[in-house]
């Protein structure tokens, strides 16, 4: 990979980093918005849920990801030779799939 290339991957990875740290942990409301109600609308607890879920799943994913993005960083500045190689195989990864996930492992 040429130096350049490797510019823009790593100028694409800061990029992602910032995104991913600037949007922040997703709240998960609690379950209940009264401690003293048990009865009333029948769907807001089953609806409360499905929202913690969700944020609970993208809060997850969004570590994942940066997890990722900070261990491409240190490859690239560590062993810039290795970016852009399957850590299975040794072969080159795809040009529009490092593009797409500069964090492809």
């Amino acid at each position: 990979m040429t130096p350049a290339q490797l510019r823009t991957f790593k100028q694409a990875l800061l990029d992602l980093r910032e995104e991913l740290l600037g949007r922040g942990a997703a709240r998960i409301e609690p379950n209940r918005t009264d401690t003293t109600k048990v009865g009333g609308d029948e769907d807001e607890q089953p609806l409360n849920e499905m929202l913690q879920a969700i944020a609970s799943n993208r809060n997850r994913n969004s570590a994942a990801i940066l997890a990722k993005v900070d261990k491409a960083l240190r490859k690239l500045g560590e062993n810039p030779d290795d970016f852009g190689l399957c850590e299975e195989c040794d072969e080159e990864l795809l040009p529009a799939r490092l593009k797409a996930m500069p964090y492809a492992e």
